[in-house]
This record gives C-alpha cells, sequence and structure tokens, in this order.
C-alpha cells in the first residue's frame, strides 16, 4: 500500500477511536464509581490514564514488563486501542469472578497478610501484562521482624494502659472510702452534738429522729416538736428554691420599697458578722484555749474530734475526763517501769564488768572510756574548801575539781618547779624497794650495758592510740573523722574531752597495774605522754595539764614496786611522725613545714619544764631513762636539722640537772647510718622499735621465716649496731610485740585497711598495698582467723607466738635490752603482754625460756599451721 494511503487509514481509525471514546466516557465513569468497592486490589486501576506505572502493595513501581511482540515499540504497545480494550474486559471479568480474588482480600474482611499481598501483587501484574515480581527473602523476613516488634510493642502499652487504669481505679476507691468515712464521721459526731443540746434544752430525739419535749409546761413555753415547727413554719429552704423568677424579683422589689438603702446595707452587714462569727464558731479550738475553758458544750465533741484525727487517733470515742486521767496515770506508770527496766539492762551488765575489773586478779583499764565507777575520794573529808584560794577554785590545783583524788595529797599548795605544780604529791618517799632477785633495788645501781633492760610500755594511757583504746572511736562512723586524739577532743569540747579523758586515766592504770608488773618479773617501765602534759598553744583541742598528776602518781607507784621508770615524750608540738600516735594524723609539722622551727623550739621549752621538775632528788633514782622525742620520722625530714636539735635538747637537759640516760630514736633512719654520729655526748642510748607486720618483706615470710628472722636476723642487728665501728654504740629496742600480721582494728589507723588483705590505702600510691601480702599473695590472705580470741588459738600456733616472743627478747638483749609494746589493751591480745600470758604464749616471768633459738627450727607449716589463715 503507497505510503500516504496507510497514513490515511490510520488517521482515519484514531478519529474513529477517539469518537467512541468520548462517547463511553459517562458510562465507564458511571461504572467505576459504582464498582469501586470491588474486590480488586486496586480499585483505581479502572480509572488509570494510559501510560501510568503500576505500584505494589508498599507503592512501590513495579518493574516495566517487555512489549509482548518484540517487533512494536513499547509505545505502540501502550497506545494500541485493542491492547487496551482487550485489557479493560480483562477487568471486567476478573470483578466478577469471585474465584479469582484471593482468601486474603479485602472482600474477606480480615487485615491481608503479608504473603497474601505478595500472591496478589503477583497476580494483578501478571493479568495487566507486566512479568511476575518475586519479592526478595531478607526483606520479607525484616518487614516481619518488624511487624513482630510492633505487635509487642503495641501488647506492651496495653499492659501498660491497664496497670494505670487499675492503679487509678483503685486511687480512686481509697479516695472515696476516705470520703466515706469522713462523712461518716462528721455525720456521727453531728448527730451526737445534736443530741447533746437536746439534752441540755429539754427536749428529746426518739427512735426516728424525731423531737419530743418531756412536759406540757415546755411546750407552752414556746418548744414544739419537729412536726408543729414543720407546720408552722415549713421548710424555708425549700420554699425559697421553689421560688420562680418572676417571684424572686416581686420579693426583692417589695423589700427594697419597704427599707432605706442605708437600712438594707446595715441588715446585711449584720448577716456578714453572724456569717463570720459562726465561721469561728465551728473551726477547730486551740489546746491553749480548751484548758482555759474557752470552748462551749457544743464544740466540746467537735473539738476532740479534730484534735483525734488532726493525731491520727481515728473516730472520736466517748470516753469520760475520769477515764482519761485514769489512762493517764497508767501510761505514766507503764513508762516508769519499761524506762526502769531498761536502766536495769544497761546497769546490771556495766557492775558486773566493773566488778571483774576490780578484782582483786585484774587490773584496771580493761575498758579505757568506761573507766571503774567514780573514786570514793575519802580524803577529801578532812579538808576545808575554804582553803582553796577563789581564783583557783576549779582548776588543776583544786583537788575538789579532780575526779580522782586518791592517794594524792589534797593539801593546796600553789607551789612549782620548773612551771610544773607539785599538788598532789607526798613529801616523804623511800627507794629502797627491789623489783625482783635479778636487779638491784632502787637506791642501788643499775649496771646498764651488763645487766638487760626488761620492761614494758603503758601505751595508750596518757596519750590516746586508737588500737589500744577503740572504744574511744568505735561510736564514731567515717564521715566524723575522728582518728586520733586531736580530733576525739575537737569533736567532744574541751569540758566533754576532759571528762572523758580524766575517767580512762584514772581506770586504765592503777595501783594493782604496777603490782601485776613487777609479778610479771619486769624491772622497767616505759611511760608514753603528749606535749600537752606541760602545755597546749593557740588553736590546740586537747586537755592541759590534767594527766600530770596521774604521772606523778604512776611514778611514785613505780617506786612502791622498785620499778625504773624511761619517761617518753610521745607527741612533740606539730607532730614528729604524722601518725595518731603522736597526737594527730597526717603531715609532719615539727622541723617540717611553715611552723617547723617554731615548734621545734617549743619542744626545748617542754624538756626545759620537764627536765627542771624532774631533776629533784626525789626522781634521781627512779627515772633512769630520759625520752627526747619518740620515732621522729626523719625519712621525710631534713636530717641534718634533725640532728642539730638532737643536740640542743641534750645540752639544754644536761643544763636543767639530768644525770638519766638520754634516749633517741633511730628515725627509720637505718642502724648502720647512725654509726659515728652524736659521738660527743655521753650516756645517750639509741633507741629501735622492731615489727615484722610494718614491712611488706616481712610480714609476708612464712611463720618459721618469722621466727628465724627474730632469731638471727635481730641478733645480727643488734650486735652490729652496738659495736661502735658499725653502729652508733648502746643500743635497745623500745618497741616489739608478738603480732605477726597487721590485722589488728585500728592497728593502721583508722578506718584505714591492712597489708595482710591487701587494702591498706593511702591515697598514696607509693605508700599503699593493694595486694595481698601474706604468705600465699593472694586471695586466700584473711584477717578473720588473726582477729579471732586467743581461746580459739591451735596448740601449734600458741606454740609459734611464744617461741616468737623468745626468740625476739634473745635477740634484744644482744644490746641493752627491751621494753614490750604494751602492757594492757581493751581487745589485742598479741599487743598486751597481760592478756598474752593469760593466755599462755607469754612467759610468767620475763626470765623465763623455754626456747633457746636452735639451729635448726621447727617447720610450722608441716606441723599444721596455716601460714595465709
Amino acid at each position: 500500500m503507497p505510503r500516504n494511503e496507510w497514513d490515511s487509514d490510520q488517521d482515519r481509525d484514531r478519529d474513529r477511536d477517539r469518537r467512541r471514546h468520548d462517547r463511553d466516557r459517562p458510562r465507564r465513569q458511571s461504572h467505576y464509581e459504582s464498582d469501586a468497592d470491588l474486590n480488586s486490589p486496586y480499585p483505581h486501576d479502572q480509572r488509570r490514564r494510559r501510560g501510568h506505572r503500576a505500584t505494589d502493595s508498599q507503592g512501590e513501581l513495579l518493574p516495566r514488563p517487555s512489549p509482548r511482540n518484540p517487533r512494536h515499540s513499547e509505545s505502540e504497545y501502550e497506545t494500541s486501542p485493542r491492547k487496551k480494550r482487550a485489557s479493560h474486559q480483562s477487568h471486567s471479568q476478573s470483578r466478577t469472578r469471585g474465584d479469582d480474588t484471593p482468601s486474603g482480600s479485602r472482600g474477606s474482611g480480615a487485615p491481608l497478610s503479608l504473603d497474601a499481598i505478595a500472591k496478589l501483587d503477583k497476580k494483578n501484574a501478571k493479568k495487566a501484562g507486566w512479568k511476575g515480581y518475586d519479592y526478595d527473602a531478607e526483606y520479607l523476613q525484616e518487614v516481619r521482624r518488624k511487624e513482630g516488634r510492633m505487635e509487642r510493642d503495641r501488647e506492651r502499652e496495653e499492659r501498660e494502659e491497664r496497670r494505670r487504669e487499675r492503679e487509678r481505679v483503685k486511687r480512686e476507691e481509697e479516695r472515696r472510702r476516705a470520703y466515706e468515712s469522713d462523712a461518716l464521721a462528721q455525720e456521727e459526731a453531728r448527730v451526737r452534738r445534736e443530741k447533746r443540746r437536746s439534752e441540755r434544752r429539754g427536749y428529746y430525739t426518739d427512735e426516728e429522729g424525731r423531737r419530743g419535749y418531756h412536759t406540757e409546761e415546755e411546750r407552752r413555753r414556746g418548744y414544739h416538736t419537729e412536726e408543729e415547727r414543720s407546720r408552722e413554719h415549713g421548710d424555708v429552704r425549700a420554699k425559697r428554691k421553689s421560688y420562680t423568677y418572676e417571684e424572686k424579683e416581686e420579693r426583692r422589689r417589695r423589700y427594697e420599697a419597704k427599707y432605706t438603702a442605708s437600712e438594707i446595707e446595715e441588715k446585711r452587714a449584720r448577716r456578714r458578722e453572724e456569717r463570720k462569727r459562726m465561721e469561728q464558731k465551728r473551726r477547730v479550738v486551740s489546746g491553749p484555749l480548751a484548758e482555759e475553758g474557752g470552748i462551749d458544750d457544743d464544740d466540746e465533741y467537735e473539738y476532740k474530734y479534730m484534735m483525734e484525727k488532726r493525731g491520727g487517733g481515728g473516730a472520736p470515742s466517748d470516753v469520760t475526763e475520769d477515764e482519761l486521767a485514769r489512762r493517764k496515770r497508767l501510761k505514766r506508770i507503764l513508762i516508769g517501769v519499761i524506762s526502769f527496766l531498761i536502766l536495769l539492762a544497761i546497769i546490771i551488765p556495766v557492775a558486773v564488768m566493773m566488778s571483774k575489773k576490780s578484782g582483786a586478779d585484774e587490773s584496771s583499764g580493761e575498758a579505757a572510756a568506761a573507766g571503774g565507777g567514780a573514786p570514793a575520794n575519802s580524803n577529801l573529808a578532812n579538808i576545808d574548801p575554804n582553803t582553796i584560794p577563789a581564783d583557783k577554785k576549779g582548776s588543776i590545783l583544786d583537788p575538789f575539781a579532780w575526779y580522782d583524788t586518791e592517794e594524792f595529797n589534797v593539801t593546796y599548795t600553789d607551789e612549782t618547779i620548773g612551771g610544773l605544780p607539785v599538788m598532789g604529791l607526798n613529801s616523804t618517799w623511800s627507794d629502797a624497794v627491789q623489783a625482783n632477785e635479778n636487779v638491784p633495788a632502787l637506791n642501788k645501781k643499775f649496771e646498764y650495758g651488763k645487766m638487760p633492760i626488761r620492761g614494758v610500755n603503758l601505751g595508750g594511757w596518757l596519750n590516746i592510740e586508737p588500737f589500744i583504746t577503740p572504744s574511744f572511736f568505735e561510736q564514731y562512723n567515717r564521715m566524723d573523722g575522728i582518728i586520733d586524739e586531736y580530733t576525739l577532743c575537737s569533736k567532744l569540747g574541751t569540758a566533754r574531752c576532759k571528762a572523758s579523758l580524766e575517767k580512762h586515766y584514772s581506770s586504765f592504770v592503777s595501783r594493782r597495774t604496777f603490782e601485776e608488773i613487777r609479778d610479771a618479773g619486769f624491772d622497767h617501765v616505759r611511760i608514753p605522754f603528749g606535749y600537752w602534759i606541760v602545755t597546749t598553744y593557740p588553736g590546740d583541742p586537747y586537755v592541759k595539764q590534767v594527766s600530770w598528776r596521774y604521772l606523778l602518781r604512776a611514778i611514785e607507784w613505780a617506786r612502791q614496786n622498785g620499778l625504773r621508770i624511761n619517761l617518753d615524750l610521745h607527741g612533740a608540738p606539730g607532730s614528729q611522725n604524722g601518725w595518731n600516735h603522736s597526737g594527730r594524723q597526717g603531715v609532719i609539722g615539727w622541723l617540717n613545714g611553715t611552723d617547723g622551727d617554731l615548734n621545734g623550739q617549743r619542744t626545748l621549752e617542754i624538756h626545759h619544764a620537764l627536765s627542771t621538775f624532774f631533776s629533784q632528788p626525789r626522781y634521781k633514782n627512779i627515772i633512769t631513762l630520759y625520752g627526747l622525742v619518740n620515732e621522729p620520722k626523719m625519712v621525710d625530714m631534713d636530717t641534718q636539722k634533725v640532728l642539730s636539735w638532737t643536740s640542743a635538747a641534750i645540752s639544754q637537759i644536761r643544763h636543767d640537772g639530768i644525770t638519766a640516760l638520754l634516749v633517741f630514736g633511730d628515725g627509720f633512719f637505718g642502724l648502720d647510718n647512725w654509726q659515728g654520729k652524736l659521738q660527743d655526748h655521753d650516756n645517750l642510748l639509741l633507741d629501735v622499735h622492731q615489727y615484722v607486720i610494718f614491712n611488706v618483706d616481712q610480714i609476708s615470710l612464712k611463720h618459721t621465716d618469722k621466727l628465724n628472722f627474730a632469731c638471727r636476723g635481730w641478733t645480727a642487728q643488734s650486735r652490729r649496731s652496738m659495736d661502735k665501728t658499725t653502729g652508733f654504740g648502746p643500743t635497745m629496742c623500745g618497741e616489739w610485740s608478738q603480732a605477726d600480721t597487721d590485722c589488728t582494728q585500728y592497728i593502721n589507723n583508722v578506718g584505714m585497711g591492712t597489708r595482710w588483705e591487701g587494702t591498706y590505702n593511702t591515697g598514696n600510691a607509693s605508700t599503699s598495698v593493694l595486694k595481698p601480702h601474706c604468705p600465699s599473695f593472694d586471695a586466700s590472705c584473711s584477717c578473720e582467723k588473726a582477729r579471732q580470741d586467743a581461746s580459739q588459738y591451735s596448740d601449734v600456733y600458741k606454740r609459734w607466738l611464744y617461741q616468737f616472743a623468745i626468740a625476739q627478747m634473745i635477740s634484744f638483749e644482744e644490746g641493752w635490752g627491751w621494753f614490750y609494746w604494751t602492757w594492757e589493751t581493751e581487745k589485742a591480745v598479741q599487743w598486751s603482754w597481760r592478756k598474752g600470758m593469760r593466755a599462755g604464749i607469754l612467759p610468767e616471768k620475763v626470765w623465763e625460756r623455754g626456747f633457746d633459738c636452735p639451729s635448726k627450727l621447727e617447720d610450722f607449716e608441716k606441723a599444721g599451721l596455716s601460714e595465709f589463715y
């Protein structure tokens, strides 16, 4: 066919199709609108213009299908009228065939599942001429997971909503019940008030609530029954409520016409005053007003009810005044009985404990804070209080202000020596007393260097040390920061601290203490004290000079038992080591820091007072050892400054008249490092303190190794120090103990951990020990058994403790002797000679030896002694 004829035929076909399309458009639109609810997944497909792309159930475009006839172009396929009519017929048929609709379609009324939607998309795509579309399996799984999460979230929200609804209903019910209870209580109160008024006014109320009068005379006086009043007057409120608006307006106009404006305002003012008065009457009456009789009979019950309600007592009661008074008396009696029983429960155990303390076989001082009861102070009976000058009453010179006057000379004197009072001293004494057969009497010379010193400390007495008397510190928590005597007195204040400490001074050491020390075979006693025994300085919380007279009395008790004294300045101004037993834990302020030199000078002044006083003839035979300062921490100080101060102190004390041996501490400087130092002075004695628990290398030794170190190591140290070619010369051990762990309460300061368990945290990485240092070096290191009572010790452990003590005594007697730390503690057995002796881990006499450091020591681990407890 020629090209132009073929084109003209195509134009005619297109015109014919266009006219047919325009003619059928109204019919198609009506048809589509009527069939909009058919089960097609695409109800809009019937109206879709040519060229629109199909989408799936998620709104995503489906892939474009390839033409059925590859020879035709895509545009020809889309615009062919023949294809369009075929597609329209296919859609019409699909709407009429119910079996073509999937079971999950909209016509079923159930929500479509994901699988049903996918199938439906495939089917309709196929009918529309597109190729099948396969969903990605991972995509379908992800959608299913999201749907599952959404469903779980929805269920959870529903459960939470139901729970909130139940709580809301419960709260509403509780409020309703409370309201009903309150309303019921108010109604009962109203009925009772009405009943009281009726009884007072003479009428009565029957069971149905109607009023009546007892006599005809009462009715003639104008009292009516409730029914009569209702007939005569009616219910005014009900009548007012029944008025219409017009009636109310008419009444208002008549009222305004009857009264002037000023009269109406006056009536309104009276009504307001009346309402105010009634409102005040209904308010709860105050307690003082009720006591003064300011409540009338009508309000009495309402007052009682409201007061009970305020106090949580529930509904009011009809208890009479007599009954209430009787109950109050019973309550007072019951409270008194209970208080008495509580006091008995406290007093009886304390009395039992105190009686045990004061028994013949017990030394004073079992409990530092508790004391042994107030002393009798019978020696004040013959003293006239008027002999005490008025300006001295209440001072340290007033015996009537002392807590304890037993065995003191209470005759008043203001005499002082070196600025220190002699008040309390007796004027006579005797030195012809011998401690035991192994040492000379006091008036005989003790040959130091030939005769070993066998002494004991009275630690924790005149200066507080937490591990010795933990009762002072256990009552406080860590937040209080009570860790030493400084913070204790700061907490208590001067008056309370004085009262507490003086009881401790009186009870912790007694005459019996020195008798027991003598019986144990000792010949020397070391008495530590703080500088506040002499004086205090601005800002000091310490108790000034109270401990002074107790020191003087203790020296006299030691004299009476033939015991020589080693005076020990344990706490210097500013603290010479920063440890709690110096008085104040923390920074070293002695010869160190801003006030270091000032505190050094203050210490010299304190020694001047002490050495002047103790240079009296009465002390020449008994104070044979005089300490300069305890444990100066020279490793943290200027060594040369400490040596210079030591030389100055020696010169001053000698100038003041002291002829005793002067004792100075090794300062943790190392015994060998003292060779050649301080050689210009005579009668000096180097004091070293030996413990295995404050050194991580020694605390981790096994028991046999610790015993070997005591036998061999300390023996070699003593010999080397005694030799002036390798050490200083005269050396003694001023402190040692049996303790083989640092598990004792407060031994490492209050609230501090232990090296043994690896909990020793000082806040300084260089000094903290945060890994266990028992011999096993692991978590098996425990303080539980180390802290048990001595009665629980095994026989093999007792044998080791005994041998460990004897080994140390043997080693230290290679020098000039030793002082055990300490005589008494409240709890720590391995730090108390008295407790250790009674537990069988120390000898009955200090010179007894059941062990001699043989060349081959017992293997205590094989003997069954645990190395880590």
